[in-house]
């Protein structure tokens, strides 16, 4: 069990702020009428970096002070987050450090080098210490990839969007949840805009700890070998952040797992069937509507595509067994 603080949640005025400030450089992606009845995609591997990350990423360094922005900014992720934090900082003309885990796909580490960023890779067991340790020593404000206010805010402009273009007959939202910074502003804005729809998370079983948390009601973390088992590389984090579990546990109504042939097969489907191309990270919630669905409201459900940077080797798997 990890310890838990009770702060304020993000709220939709935040969002809306955030909106404002991305608006014209994050790509306002549209629902997609799907192959399987009653299912909308919203189609986040669209954006310029191929991920959602670019959201939060462009309010929150858009929302720093001016003269603590020039001093460039810290990042550590899995590979998305590090590429949105290096487009938004080349945006801005600042620098960008990024810690990245040893065990991330080499295609985002080298799309994130592409960007102009510093990439410093470390042991998955430093993702967490080795950027604190940076920060302390260069001064330079971090930005993390879910446990921060504007992060989470930025992904919120999601629910936004989804408010704005679903039909009244919306009972279900699908999200993929990591660290949790996605639905958790996706939930803030849902909450606040359409009360009455659902907002479930997906994700792995193979990386679990937020369904047990939820579950239990406990924000609880799992080990880096258990999470780093699944094909979902965008999945993998330990546990859901301080903030954002405050989101889950109050504001999100499930969390279904999904086997990793589950994830597989909807990766494929989604290239094949939706003419989408979904990283195993981006296809869990198509993954839980296709082989779940037994657990979803009645009604039209959306499904967050949350991104399309799949490793080209896992692709060729999954088109040659499709």
């Amino acid at each position: 069990m990890l310890p838990e603080t009770t702060q304020e949640l993000v709220g939709i005025d935040e969002i809306r702020a955030a909106a404002d400030r991305i608006r014209g450089h994050a790509v306002r992606t549209p629902l997609l009428d799907s192959p399987w009845p009653e299912l909308l995609l919203k189609p986040e591997n669209l954006q310029p970096i191929g991920a959602f990350k670019i959201r939060g990423a462009l309010n929150a360094i858009a929302h720093l002070d001016p003269d603590v922005r020039a001093r460039g900014v810290l990042a550590h992720s899995s590979g998305n987050h590090a590429q949105a934090v290096a487009w938004a900082a080349r945006f801005y003309g600042v620098t960008a450090h990024i810690v990245i885990p040893d065990n991330a796909p080499r295609r985002k580490i080298e799309a994130t080098e592409a960007l102009g960023a510093t990439v410093e890779l470390v042991p998955v067991e430093q993702r967490f210490s080795r950027p604190e340790e940076l920060a302390q020593q260069t001064g330079m404000p971090m930005i993390p990839p879910f446990d921060h206010r504007d992060v989470i805010a930025g992904q919120g402009t999601i629910g936004l969007e989804i408010d704005e273009d679903a039909p009244a007959d919306l009972t279900t939202v699908l999200v993929p949840v990591s660290g949790g910074g996605l639905i958790s502003g996706i939930a803030a804005a849902i909450a606040a805009l359409r009360p009455d729809v659902q907002v479930i998370g997906v994700e792995p079983e193979l990386a679990g700890d937020a369904a047990e948390s939820k579950r239990t009601g406990r924000r609880i973390g799992w080990t880096p070998a258990d999470t780093a088992r699944t094909v979902a590389d965008g999945l993998r984090t330990f546990s859901v952040g301080e903030l954002p579990w405050q989101h889950i546990s109050s504001q999100v109504a499930d969390i279904i797992t999904v086997t990793e042939d589950e994830i597989l097969d909807a990766t494929g489907r989604l290239v094949l069937d939706a003419r989408l191309v979904a990283e195993p990270s981006g296809a869990v919630t198509t993954a839980a509507f296709l082989h779940h669905r037994d657990r979803l409201p009645a009604g039209t459900t959306v499904a967050v595509v949350s991104g399309g940077n799949i490793d080209p080797t896992v692709l060729r798997s999954v088109l040659g067994a499709s």
